[in-house]
């Protein structure tokens, strides 16, 4: 057999398309069947066990003043398992793409261990508040960002993914993957990652795409209604219709913009009645936009984002002539994650209720002179900047 031929043979196909893990419970006997057929099935390539640590974290988390004393936690973990052997103890999550085989604790315990370091800020009561939500996104280059930040602060525990795309070696300028990922969907890829954070997750994905067909059973069915929207599409059409069934739906939306760190906010579910895209394209709606030509396509997204940066503003022109694209950075898609993930998590506690386009614009907060101690605006305001035992801006 010919080298070509070997390679045929082997590339992606069967278990390395899946993107949904495989839980095992041992303790039950049906489990323990299942199993026991899959270690000597030969798809185990890597066995990741650190359940008994895991165990001792979890009891030094519930009883903080325990922490370093080994005795105390070596009880209570002992009095954790109840006698039953360890490996038999937790859930044993198998990654069929990559064929890891890792030991978990059961799906409350794990999440209240992950995201213990998040008390202090967000409370066990937010926390479980907020893992009852599931999040819809549209787009899954920037949307990437979001849901993997969004995923890992328990932001939420079940997701709605889609994007017709696939991974192209141009987004890795940008997107968390890696080359080995290189013509696989995009959702298929966020799907793998958020389950790989946490294997208890809910994640629906929608491979090809929003369109009419699915839109409905996007916002609504699956797994059940989306709570809130994060909208990072590039199809002008697409983004209105996308907000017109939030607005019907009277879900909120989110959307960052890659540029200026630009966040849009639209509160659908406290106003039913506001403008798509704040008024912006006054009244045209997603019938408007159909079957656009690529220029057409650029106007109408520059329309939406509205005041740009200047070294996006001078790209334009460019596109199709010099430039294959928008030009896009890692760090504005990863501060779009931030932003997006921090604001998700206030509306969905009820800590902010306006609606509006806010700019977390790097280039203009950080720059020469305006540091705490320069003649700029510092972002913490006056008051706490005296706090911080530095001087107030010039007037």
């Amino acid at each position: 057999m010919s080298i070509p031929e070997l390679l045929a043979e082997r590339e992606r196909e069967g278990d390395v398309l899946a993107w949904r893990p495989e839980l095992f419970r041992p303790a039950g006997e049906d489990d323990r069947r299942r199993f026991e057929q899959l270690l000597v099935s030969g798809r185990v390539r890597e066995v990741c066990d650190t359940f008994d640590e895991q165990v001792t974290d979890l009891v030094a988390a519930l009883h903080p003043p325990l922490k370093g004393d080994r005795d105390q936690l070596a009880r209570l973990s002992a009095e954790h398992l109840g006698g039953v052997e360890p490996w038999q103890a937790g859930t044993w999550a198998f990654y069929p793409w990559s064929g890891r085989l890792v030991h978990l604790l059961d799906r409350d315990d794990f999440r209240l261990l992950r995201t213990d370091r998040n008390r202090g800020k967000i409370s066990r009561e937010q926390q479980r508040m907020l893992a009852g939500r599931r999040i819809g996104v549209i787009g899954l280059s920037v949307g990437n960002s979001a849901a993997l930040t969004l995923a890992t602060e328990g932001i939420a525990t079940a997701f709605t993914l889609a994007d017709f795309d696939t991974l192209a070696l141009s987004n890795l300028n940008r997107l968390r993957a890696g080359v080995h990922e290189l013509g696989v969907n995009k959702t298929v890829i966020a799907a793998r990652q958020l389950y790989e954070l946490d294997p208890y997750l809910e994640v629906d994905v929608y491979p090809d795409g929003l369109h009419d067909n699915n839109i409905k059973r996007f916002f609504l069915g699956g797994g059940g209604p989306i709570d809130l929207l994060v909208e990072e599409c590039d199809e002008p059409r697409i983004k209105l219709a996308a907000r017109e069934w939030a607005r019907t739906c009277r879900i909120p939306v989110l959307m960052d913009t890659n540029d200026r760190g630009m966040l849009d906010i639209e509160r659908f579910d406290l106003e039913p009645d506001r403008p798509l895209l704040h008024g912006v394209l006054g009244g045209i709606g997603s019938a408007d936009l159909a079957d656009l030509s690529r220029a057409e396509v650029i106007d109408s997204v520059l329309k939406m984002i509205g005041e740009i940066s200047p070294k996006l503003a001078a790209s334009i022109p460019r596109i199709g002539v010099d430039l294959s694209s928008w030009p896009q950075l890692a760090s504005g898609v990863s501060l779009g994650g931030a932003l997006v993930a921090d604001v998700a998590r206030r509306v969905l506690l009820g800590e902010l209720r306006e609606s509006g386009r806010f700019y977390v614009d790097l280039d203009l907060l950080i720059r020469d002179g305006a540091g705490a101690d320069g003649p700029g605006v510092s972002v913490l305001g006056d008051e706490r900047r005296r706090d911080l035992g530095s001087h107030p801006p010039a007037e």
